[in-house]
Formats: C-alpha cells, structure tokens, sequence
C-alpha cells in the first residue's frame, strides 16, 4: 500500500540563486552524483591499470624474450579524464565519457604501447564491498546485466573495464563500483566491488511553498521501501520541474541529497516577487518619461502581487489585462533578480495619446426609404485617461435623415477603493429615431419619429470568470412628434401613441442585467438576460416590468462557421406604444422591412445562419430567420400591429457577403420572404 506519512513538506529560509549556470544546477542533480561516484572509481580504475600494466609487461617479456628494465628506468603514470559527453559529442546514453591514457617516461616504451592491449579475463564476479556476495540477487542481477564488454574468458582493456564500471553506476543503482583485479591459477579474476543505494524510506522538501503535496506524492510514492534509483529520481526532479513549467511558474528543484536512513532531502528554490514597479516609455524614442496615468491606477489592474511566486502565465494575463484598459499602445513585463532569491518586476508601459476629434459614419436600421436611406454621420470627442485614472469621457453627436442622437458618457471602470471592480457610468441623451419600425410607414405617418431625454447611473462589475452584473437607475422622458415637430398622441387610425394620454410618458427605471461571453469573439457563446422595473413615484409615471434575453452559440466544421441565435422578450404592465418588441427587419428576420412582421408584448425570434471563407477578407453566407409576436399584438395599446396588417409571425431565408473593413463588417444580403417578397439588406458590424 502506498504509504504518505514520510513524506512532508517543511518551509525553508535557504535561497538559492534564481538563475543558477548550468553548471551549478547540474551538479545537484541525480545524474551529477553518479559522476561522482565514477570520480571516486579512478583511483580504484588507476590501481586497476597498474595491475594490467605489469601482467601486460609479462606477456610482452615473454613474447620478445628480452629482460625487464629495471622499475628504476620505468616510470608509469596513468591519469582519469572525465569530459562531459555532450561536448565530446559521444553517441552513447551514459552521460560521461572516461578515457585513461597510460603515460611512460621512455620514448622506446611509449612505442611499444601505442595501443592498448589487451588483458585475458579468466572469470568476471559482482560483489560487495566486502568482497562478499550480495544479499539480494536482483541487484546483483542489475550489475551483472549492465556488463557489456567484461565478460569470462576475454580479452579487455583498461577503457571497457572503465566503461562497465560507468555502466553499473549509471543503471541507478548503486552509490559505489570499484574494480579489482585478482590472479588466480587459472588467471585473472576480475571482481566489480559494489555498494547498492540505501532504500527509500522517507522525504524531506525544503522552500516548495506553491508545490502541493500530491505532485510529491505521485512523485515518489512508487517507490516507497524500494532501493533508490539515481535515474528514477532523476526523473521525478524533472516531473517536479515540468509541473512548475506547465504553470510558466520561476521556481525549480535546485538540489537533491540522499540523507541516511533512506531519507531523500530536496531542495526547491521559488522565486518570489520583491518588488513591481511602472515605467513608462516614449512611445517615438523607446527612453523613459513621465508618465500621466498614475500608477496605481494600472497596477490594481494585474493580479501578480508582492510574495507571490512569480508566474509568467500570470504575468502574460496581467499584460493583457492593462492592454483592455485602452490607454496603453503597448505593455511589457521584464523580470529582474533580487536579493535572496528573489525577483523585481518591471513593467514597461507606452501610452496611447489620451484623446481627440473624430468623425465617422453609420446605417439607421430605422430608415426604410428617402433618398439618404439610413445614412447616418458622426462626431465625437473622447478623452480616455481623465484625470490619469483611466476615467473616460465621450460626447457624441449622430445626424441623419431623421436620426439624431447626443449623448454624453462618463466612466469610471474602476471605482476607488472597491476591491470588487466595480465601474460606474453616467449617461444623458437626447435622441430621435423614426417610429416607423412600430406604426409602419403606409398610412401617411412616414415622418413621426420617437423623441426620448434620458439621463442615469449604472453600477457593473465581474461576477465570475465570464459572467459580469450591471444594476442601474435611469429616467427617460418620450414623446411622439408629427414631421412639423409638433407633438401628437394619436396617429391617423386615432390610436393613442402615448400611455399617458399626455404629449410624453416619464419612466423611472430599474435595470438589472447579467452577461455572459465566451471568448469575445462574435462566433463565441454569449448570453444576456435584462430585466427593467417601472418604479410610479409620481401616479403620471409608466409601471412595467420588461424582460429581455438573448443567446447565441457558434461551432466550426472546417473552414465553415455555424452560428445559431435565439432571442425573446416580454412586457407585462401600462407601457407605451413605441416600446413594443418589433419583429422584422435586417437585424431580426431578414426578408421583411423594419418591424415588417409585428409588434408586440412578447416575441421570440430564431436565427441560424453558415458562413464560410470565399476569398481574401470576404466570406460567403447563407441564412434562415423566424419571428413570432406570439399572438401578443393585439395587447399593445392601440394595437399598431394589427391596425397596419402586420401578420405577426413569418421567416425568411437568403444569402450575402460579409466583407472585414476599417469600420466593421459590411453585410450585403439577400432575402427571401413567406410573403413571397425579395429584399436587399445592408448593414454594418455584427447582428444583435
């Protein structure tokens, strides 16, 4: 059974360098210590030479019958060469090459022993330390099977006796191999000296403050009251090691040290983060500035804290996070090594210029005919970094043939001193828009248009990952005006168009919306629930309650792009006319005119269209639209629906293009209708 208890974590004050050389951390690792133990083998290995020195010297006095010079005349030196293989560029799997060269003083020697030669090996034994046998046989087995060349009854040299005795230490195994040579009467016996690893019976971890203990515990738990292998371990230091990578986390295990008893102790350095600082850079010259957004301002944007492990996925987040502020051009994060381990962020910021004049141009969905049919110019001006606290201002002005719209907005995405990023927004407007979407434009109404004052507060913040909570308060005054501007609240069928029966309604309202994004991108999931409130603090004020969903779903097969969308709504209460959900049009069922289909209480309207790469930045489109007033016009006071003949419920069906432009998707479509009716669409941006 896998035992936990020996394994514990302990918390360490040692700080190692957060950028160890290569050197350094390769000499903590497995690997490093089974270099040693062949390091401590050369004096044995230097031994064993001398020995296969003196019966390689007999066998050549007795092949050339001359006599032995005298040990005064021969000086015999052997020196151990340990290079690594990787900048030898050996082929074998053992991380050490060991080469022996045998040096002699006379010239005439050095001759003779060009080459090695070769010694017979009558027997081969694996041993103890002690010279006796090993208590348990698998290990012996483990040695014995890692001998290549040392086999009985062959001839070797010194280089592949050396080069088993890596072998050995290399299986993993054992901490020590020493080579002895004995002669026997039957010749040499060869005896590997061996001393097995101590059995893993417990671990310490020092400095792992992020690491859980289970990472640990998959780690090393295998191999409970099991010999210890330098290889396996090796191994889980890299298990360790890829579990802070995959999480782009400074932190390594920076030293291993087998302690006795079986005790493995490891070290792990984290690199904390001592300090994050802003620097702000020109955005011509790249050298450093002052700045005008204050720099708490975007370090309560990023999640990285000060004694945090510092993550580079976390850091990359943060990066991304300052970017959506919209006051930067372009962020950078570099760290830098601190005292004691640790590391200093610096993050490298360009402003974006804080404001300007613009002006630019629009589709009104609302305009069904007239000679600049739904052709809308804008002008704006917008200041970003108010008072350098990322504070936005914008004041906006949109003319067309009978839209108009001015609007200011100011906000706070971050109000201060709240910890939950919280935004808030103040909103005044005072816009006209057509009202032909609701009361049709065939019965000598074809320039009334809405008239609506709004000004209110709303309150957003981030619920969770993806979901976001908007709660708000906002008064509208609304009326109807006749094409002279003259207000009127009856049209030409002398249905009421007011709920007041008064020349405006006044509405206090109460929003409160939740919204959910997938990816951001249009093709992504999305789902919006919106529910307003009528609050009648004054008897002349209109009480409702509306409640508006919308969700969307997109999926790729291939190059093409399925997006499916459904939407719908109801209204329960005293509200007027205009206000009613209207059905039909180019954001809603394509193939009718703007709220060709109905208007009402309540509606559902589906949508599935596929769209697909042609060429370049356009793409090809097919679509189906369905949308019913679920029976619910008649309900609208003054019923606009039914008085103007609007069926309440139909679909379409077409094709188009969709082209990517400066300005947002151009969408050119053709549509099919159940009235057996044709109709061009054109809009800019995506569907609602």
């Amino acid at each position: 059974m896998l035992r936990n208890d020996d394994v514990r974590i302990v918390s360490s004050s040692i700080k190692i360098p957060l950028l160890p050389k290569p050197s350094h951390s390769h000499s903590h690792s497995p690997l490093a210590t089974a270099r040693s133990h062949i390091a401590n083998a050369a004096n044995s290995i230097t031994q064993l030479i001398h020995s296969f020195t003196a019966h390689s010297t007999e066998l050549t006095r007795t092949a050339l019958r001359k006599p032995l010079p005298s040990p005064s005349s021969l000086l015999c030196s052997a020196t151990l060469s340990l290079t690594d293989e990787r900048k030898g560029g050996g082929a074998s799997s053992s991380p050490i090459l060991c080469s022996a060269s045998l040096s002699l003083a006379e010239e005439s020697q050095q001759k003779a022993r060009q080459s090695e030669e070769r010694v017979l090996i009558s027997e081969v034994l694996v041993r103890n330390k002690d010279g006796e046998e090993l208590e348990r046989k698998d290990l012996e087995a483990e040695a014995a099977q890692a001998l290549k060349a040392c086999r009985p009854n062959s001839a070797l040299t010194v280089r592949e006796v050396q080069d088993d005795v890596h072998r050995i230490i290399n299986s993993g195994y054992f901490c020590s191999c020493v080579p002895v040579a004995v002669d026997t009467r039957d010749g040499i016996r060869l005896i590997f000296q061996v001393e097995p690893n101590q059995e893993f019976q417990g671990l310490v971890c020092e400095g792992a403050n992020v690491l859980p203990a289970k990472v640990l515990e998959n780690s090393f738990g295998d191999g409970y009251g099991k010999v210890i292998n330098l290889k396996r371990l090796d191994e889980a230091i890299s298990s360790i090691n890829g579990w802070y990578m995959e999480r782009g986390l400074f932190a390594m295990v920076s030293a291993v040290e087998i302690l006795s008893g079986g005790i493995l102790r490891l070290q792990v350095s984290e690199a904390e983060v001592n300090n994050i600082s802003i620097r702000f850079l020109d955005r011509k010259t790249g050298e450093t500035t002052v700045g005008k957004t204050k720099p708490e301002t975007i370090l309560r944007q990023i999640t990285t804290k000060k004694g945090q492990v510092y993550s580079m996925l976390q850091g990359k987040r943060d990066v991304e996070t300052v970017l959506t502020m919209g006051i930067m051009e372009d962020v950078s994060i570099i760290p830098q090594p601190a005292d004691a381990g640790k590391v200093d962020l610096v993050m490298n910021v360009v402003e974006r210029p804080s404001g300007g004049f613009s002006a630019g141009g629009g589709i009104s969905s609302g305009i069904t005919s007239g000679p600049l049919r739904g052709l809308i110019g804008s002008f704006a001006y917008s200041h970003r970094n108010v008072f350098g606290r990322n504070q936005k201002l914008n004041i906006s002005l949109e003319r067309g043939q009978i839209d108009s719209i001015f609007r200011i907005n100011y906000t706070d995405p971050w109000i201060q001193g709240d910890d939950k990023r919280t935004s808030r927004t103040i909103m005044i407007q005072n816009s006209r828009t057509p009202g032909t979407i609701v009361h049709g434009n065939v019965d000598g109404n074809s320039s009334l248009t809405i008239g609506r004052i709004t000004g209110g507060m709303e309150f957003s913040r981030p619920i969770r990952p993806k979901w976001s909570g908007t709660a708000g308060l906002i008064f509208q005054r609304a009326g109807v005006r006749d094409d002279k501007g003259d207000p009127i609240i009856k049209d030409c069928y002398s249905s009421p168009l007011t709920a007041s029966g008064n020349t405006h309604d006044d509405t206090l309202l109460a929003k409160i919306e939740t919204v959910y994004t997938g990816s951001g991108d249009h093709g992504s999931s999305m789902f919006v629930l919106n529910v307003e409130q009528g609050l009648p603090l004054l008897s002349e004020w209109l009480s409702f309650t509306r409640v508006n969903t919308r969700a969307r779903k997109g999926v790729e097969i291939g190059p093409a792009r399925i997006l499916l969308s459904l939407s719908g709504g109801h209204v329960k209460g005293n509200f007027s006319p205009y206000e009613a959900f209207a059905i039909g049009g180019t954001n809603s069922v394509r193939g009718y005119e703007e709220g060709g289909v109905g208007s009402g209480r309540s509606y559902v309207v589906g949508s599935g269209e596929i769209s697909f790469p042609m060429f370049g930045p356009v793409e090809g489109v097919v679509f189906s639209d369905y949308g019913t007033d679920l029976g619910s016009g008649p309900t609208v006071p003054g019923d606009p629906a039914g008085a103007r003949g609007k069926p309440g419920s139909g679909h379409g069906y077409g094709f188009g293009i969709r082209v990517d432009s400066p300005l947002g998707p151009l969408r050119l479509e053709y549509a099919f209708n159940d009235q057996k009716d044709k109709r061009f669409h054109f809009g800019v941006g995506h569907r609602n």
